[in-house]
């Protein structure tokens, strides 16, 4: 009996404990009266696990941001690239052991493939009204950035005359200078990273000479890479020259520190991409998961984003230094954001992406 009654009481503290920490936590004007509910519950959990592709140190203001606006929710954060995040969802999936309760990817198309093929779930988010429209996919894959495709080059390398302004820029000087550049350009691999596959697979719907660019690249040696950290930091010490399809947000923070490395956005045409997040399946805390999609989506974080991380809010309706209307204010009309929606699927599909990973293969090689 006292077991029972020692028990029933630890029950109780803990529960008067979880009820104490969800009234701590700052509930967003707005938000419904039953939010508070879901708040006790992501506190029950205590736990947030995240599986993301961005820098874990480039997102800790977020993340402490996060754990100050819900006290007891510890956040556990786990940086991979494209391609892992992807097939860990699906493995741990197929384990039955449960998986991560929000992943974060930079590479959408693989986020809406997990959605499609039944690995994330469904979450009508509080602040979906107010995301663009290209950047929501059936309440399961929301874009939390708006972040521009850029070029990064070093100053001390690459002579005024022959920074590209655009990508037919880039293709001429590739073209006219192929041995002053040889083995001095550096992109993502499509074959190995999820996020090129991706930016390369935009590039062609979107520019007839896309793929006279890629055999450029294969005549001048191009160097490949999986991670842009990578291949900024090869840029900024002088191995590379010019890196191409680079996060403009990753370009600008490293443009703070080291006044050398420029960032280009092409004036031709600009793409927009986003990091998206979905709710796994099986996720194991899937409150505290919608908490911090809520979160990530709010005027909060936004202006966070926009402000202090500099990663591009999504939202039209947060100011800052960083921020969709920027994107337009450099590039005027010529901005196009990667809509969340099947289209994606269409690069995915395997008969499709072995085909342009042949033409990848063969421009590769100058043919």
């Amino acid at each position: 009996m006292k077991n029972r009654l020692a028990t029933m009481m630890a029950a109780f503290s803990l529960s008067a404990a979880f009820a104490t920490l969800a009234a701590a936590a700052e509930i967003p004007a707005g938000y419904p009266e039953n939010y508070k509910d879901l708040v006790a519950a992501a506190t029950a959990e205590g736990h947030l696990s995240i599986y993301s592709t961005t820098d874990a140190a480039l997102v800790q203001p977020l993340l402490k941001d996060f754990e100050a606006a819900f006290p007891g929710i510890a956040v556990e954060y786990s940086d991979l690239n494209s391609t892992e995040l992807y097939n860990r969802v699906i493995a741990e999936t197929a384990s039955g052991q449960g998986t991560a309760d929000v992943a974060w990817s930079s590479a959408p198309d693989l986020q809406i493939k997990l959605a499609s093929d039944g690995y994330a779930q469904e979450y009508k988010s509080v602040e979906a009204a107010h995301l663009p429209a290209w950047a929501s996919y059936k309440d399961m894959v929301y874009g939390t950035t708006a972040d521009p495709v850029t070029f990064v080059y070093n100053k001390r390398l690459v002579p005024e005359g022959d920074v590209p302004a655009t990508h037919a820029d880039l293709l001429k000087l590739m073209t006219g200078k192929t041995a002053e550049y040889d083995g001095k350009i550096a992109s993502y691999d499509p074959e190995k990273s999820g996020v090129g596959f991706y930016f390369y697979n935009q590039d062609a719907k979107n520019w007839t000479d896309s793929w006279a660019l890629n055999k450029a690249f294969g005549k001048a040696h191009i160097k490949l890479y999986s991670s842009a950290g990578s291949m900024i930091e090869k840029v900024t010490s002088g191995e590379h020259s010019i890196a191409y399809g680079i996060f403009g947000s990753y370009g600008l923070t490293k443009q703070a520190k080291d006044e050398n490395l420029g960032v280009i956005i092409p004036k031709d045409y600009v793409l927009v991409t986003t990091r998206a997040t979905v709710i796994p399946a099986e996720a194991q805390d899937p409150n505290a998961a919608k908490l911090f999609v809520d979160y990530l989506l709010s005027a909060r974080a936004q202006k966070l984003i926009a402000d202090d991380i500099k990663l591009y809010a999504v939202r039209d309706d947060v100011e800052g230094a960083t921020t969709l209307a920027s994107i337009k204010a450099a590039a005027g009309e010529n901005v196009h954001p990667i809509a969340l929606d099947d289209k994606l699927l269409e690069g995915l599909d395997e008969t499709t992406r072995l085909a342009f990973l042949n033409e990848w293969q063969k421009a590769m090689k100058g043919e």
